[in-house]
């Protein structure tokens, strides 16, 4: 089959001289050199490839760089997460253990909320290249976007958890039956895994407080693997208290809060996928 290209005028002589080039070139071409193999040339118009190295990995990318990366992002936001929480814990650590103390020790907790979620927030938006990082500025940023909204969600959790604390530990006055104890302690610990899953959804994205509450009931049963992941952490923290220092929640907490992001991260795929425009 022949095609018929138009020639535009004053341009026939041209492509004539041009085809009779290519087929002149063509028939003085060998077809096989000695070896018998048939030559290879590249397309007409194109330079033969040229053997390059590959480039360099830059300056940041690679293993040893992002791993310094991760560590300064972790150092910078267990510092910055200590002093916006440093009112309340120091206060914290200046009450004797006595339940009746349990109300004023709530009230110390609360900056933990605010600060816990400016935390998950710098953390889930780290950098990991090493010539540009900012975990600083990133963490103050979602401070001020979160610490409202995680107030809201925050303050009735530490409320209930108090409320059930001061059960168990006044639980002989109550009457109350020996199962009520492990039910109570249940119910705590629900509340717990709650509270995580609310305050990634609320470092993460902005939904209203009731929306982050139910949807953070919902991935509590829909996502098992998370929800283990996060009771996993809370034994952890619970057992590295109870054994080495009551400091120690505190001095972990940006490892603690990475391993939460990463447990997480079916909770975080599908919000974004089916509740987010």
């Amino acid at each position: 089959m022949i095609l018929r290209v138009p020639a535009e005028p004053g341009r026939t002589g041209r492509v004539r001289a041009a085809t009779g080039r290519t087929r002149a070139e063509s028939h003085d071409t060998p077809s096989a050199d000695r070896s018998g193999a048939a030559p290879q040339h590249p397309p007409a118009g194109q330079r033969p490839p040229e053997d390059r190295e590959p480039p360099a990995p830059s300056f940041g990318t690679g293993s040893l760089s992002r791993a310094a990366a991760l560590i300064h992002t972790l150092v910078t936001v267990e510092a910055l997460l200590l002093v916006a929480a440093s009112p309340g814990l120091a206060a914290l650590f200046l009450l004797g253990p006595a339940p009746a103390g349990l109300p004023l020790a709530a009230v110390c907790l609360l900056p933990l909320g605010p600060a816990t979620a400016a935390a998950l927030f710098a953390l889930g938006h780290r950098d990991r290249d090493l010539t540009d990082l900012h975990p600083a500025r990133s963490y103050w940023r979602g401070w001020r976007l979160n610490a409202v909204p995680a107030l809201k969600l925050w303050a009735p959790l530490l409320a209930w958890l108090t409320v059930i604390a001061f059960t168990l530990t006044h639980f002989t006055a109550t009457g109350l039956p020996g199962w009520w104890a492990g039910l109570l302690a249940a119910i705590g610990v629900g509340s717990l895994l709650w509270g995580a899953h609310a305050l990634v959804l609320t470092a993460l994205f902005a939904f209203r407080a009731r929306d982050t509450a139910r949807l953070a009931g919902y991935f509590l049963f829909r996502h098992g693997r998370a929800t283990l992941g996060a009771a996993s952490l809370l034994v952890l923290t619970a057992a590295g208290t109870a054994v080495l220092t009551e400091a120690l929640p505190a001095l972990l907490a940006a490892p603690l809060l990475l391993s939460l992001l990463h447990s997480s991260r079916w909770v975080i795929a599908e919000t974004q996928e089916d509740f987010t425009a």
